[in-house]
């Protein structure tokens, strides 16, 4: 097949819109899209210093790769889980990306600031939930900490269409009311933006192979038998079956968020008594979690 603005073969298959590109269209079309969701939802400012969290993964790699191209400030940050060999290959393609694009990279080592790895900690808490909890604070508190004015994540189309549709088989209507591509900042919690938030997991693939860039494959030990990967699977065959299922899905529930808005409730919050950020209780849930009589400082 040939692409559809000229003669070159193509490169690859688009499903929705349906159309066939070459490698210099498909760059083309992948980087104007993602310009247009950061102009859409108001994602980014040239002035702003932002803040990339990086995995080794193609996800958080194409997003660094992509905001360093469109001219924006970037920096990097890679949470190393202490997760044996897998995190030990997920530091070097780290470092190999940011090398790729002259990004300054920062690595926090959770083993040597909490003693233990995810995964080595004795807990009845699933290690997914921990692990999350764990690097939501950790990457907050560094971007507060250096004074970063946002946080950009790798998330794609099928992570927000699978943790939507999780939360919605669930019922879990206060996650519903607080997603989106946009989490506007306040106080100590810096703002979050997501500029894959309307791309497909097979484009952000392509595009990582069209323009060179190295990323770990293999999928956390601790991420098997997960059930977002089920539900990616259920959305896959369903866009399979009806292409654009998935980004019709994601504007639809974006166009109904505010029908869940009633289900946030304004919790009373205080400064946690070790680190200072906002706790429910005497302690966050962070230092409670990891048993912290003393707060840890992330400046540079």
């Amino acid at each position: 097949m040939r692409c559809k603005f000229c003669e070159n073969k193509a490169y690859i298959k688009i499903h929705y819109p349906k159309m066939y590109l070459c490698v210099d269209h498909f760059i083309e079309y992948f980087e104007r899209k993602v310009k247009r969701t950061i102009e859409r939802y108001k994602l980014l400012k040239p002035s702003e210093r932002i803040l990339v969290v990086i995995s080794g993964g193609k996800d958080s790699a194409v997003t660094a790769y992509i905001l360093k191209k469109l001219g924006y400030n970037i920096e990097c940050l890679h949470i190393n889980l202490g997760i044996g060999e897998y995190s030990r290959k997920s530091e070097e393609y780290v470092k190999r990306q940011c090398e790729l694009i002259d990004a300054p990279l920062h690595i926090v080592r959770v083993k040597e600031i909490l003693g233990a790895g995810i995964g080595e900690v004795r807990t009845r808490r699933p290690t997914c939930s921990y692990c999350g909890l764990t690097k939501r604070y950790i990457f907050n508190k560094f971007a507060y900490d250096n004074g970063f004015d946002v946080i950009a994540t790798g998330h794609n189309l099928d992570d927000e269409a699978s943790f939507i549709f999780s939360n919605l088989m669930n019922w879990n209507t206060e996650y519903l009311a607080k997603q989106g591509p946009l989490l506007l900042g306040e106080g100590v919690f810096v703002k979050k933006v997501k500029p894959l938030y309307e791309v497909t997991e097979r484009e952000v693939v392509a595009y990582a192979l069209a323009v060179g860039i190295e990323y770990l494959i293999e999928e956390c030990p601790h991420a098997r038998g997960a059930t977002t990967i089920e539900y990616k699977e259920i959305l896959n065959r369903m866009e399979e079956e009806r292409p654009g299922t998935k980004i019709n899905f994601v504007k639809g529930y974006l166009r109904k968020k505010s029908l869940f808005g009633q289900e946030l409730e304004k919790a009373e919050l205080h400064a946690c008594e070790v680190c200072g950020m906002p706790a429910q209780r005497e302690k966050c849930s962070f230092c409670r979690f990891w048993r912290l009589d003393e707060p840890i400082n992330f400046k540079i």
